[in-house]
């Protein structure tokens, strides 16, 4: 068991998983996060009605800026040279999703940078919205699939 526990060192201490020998590949990973809300308020969100301003453009900028903070804000994660990130905001049936793609060539994946991302975009998406549905919940985060890397592509289906 103790050897699944990557993040382990041999007197089970935490550590930061050594990637110096891995050979860097092409990887990327998509995460979402859902916002509920009520009707009324993500139809003035996606009317761009909300006191705020264009809350849509902030909670984008949140999401990248979300991803590329990562390694500062989750203890064991390293700082990765992201090649790109994109933030999507769709209406949903009971409000919004927010969808972050990241992309890297590196010797470790994006998940988490993905998932970062997202939650950071639903923060902040709540932000812009509280004055207006304080009832309003971040209800899930969660990776929809990751690519390349040694353990492979993996989707939520």
């Amino acid at each position: 068991m103790a050897d699944d526990l990557t993040h382990l060192d041999d007197e089970g201490h935490v550590r930061m998983v050594d990637v110096g020998a891995k050979e860097p590949t092409d990887r990327s990973a998509v995460a979402e996060a859902t916002v509920r809300m009520s009707e009324t308020t993500r139809d003035r969100l996606f009317a761009g009605d909300l006191p705020k301003g264009d809350a849509l453009a902030t909670v984008r900028l949140a999401a990248i800026q979300g991803a590329k903070r990562t390694p500062d804000l989750v203890p064991l994660a390293h700082p990765l040279p992201l090649d790109s990130v994109t933030a999507t905001i769709e209406p949903a049936e009971d409000g919004a999703t927010i969808t972050v793609t990241a992309s890297v060539t590196a010797k470790t994946g994006v998940e988490m940078e993905a998932i970062t991302g997202a939650a950071i975009g639903a923060i902040a998406l709540y932000d812009m919205i509280k004055g207006v549905d304080r009832g309003a919940e971040i209800a899930a985060v969660r990776l929809l699939e990751k690519r390349g890397g040694k353990s492979g592509d993996w989707s939520r289906d």
